[in-house]
């Protein structure tokens, strides 16, 4: 799926802050456009990725990306996952 998509984490800002948000990541897609806020958390499961988000007038957090296939999600998951475990070393 990267020949395709050639997708690329252009920021990865992590916290050692003992919380359980890990990471802040961008993504470049294509030399084209670029998408900020993805974060990196740690679940009871593991780590997973939180899709960028923004507050509604309501209060509550709503995404501002969400990937169109299953596929194409876990595709980003490994992405940044890989690029959150490398950028640890």
């Amino acid at each position: 799926m990267n020949e395709v998509l050639n997708v690329k984490v252009d920021r990865m800002s992590r916290l050692e802050n003992g919380s359980k948000l890990k990471a802040f990541c961008d993504l470049v897609f294509g030399d084209l456009f670029f998408v900020k806020g993805f974060r990196v958390v740690e679940g009871e499961k593991g780590l997973f990725i939180g899709m960028p988000q923004q507050k509604g007038s309501n209060g509550k957090w709503y995404n501002i990306f969400t990937p169109a296939t299953k596929e194409l999600a876990e595709y980003l998951k490994e992405v940044m996952l890989d690029a959150y475990k490398h950028n640890a070393e």
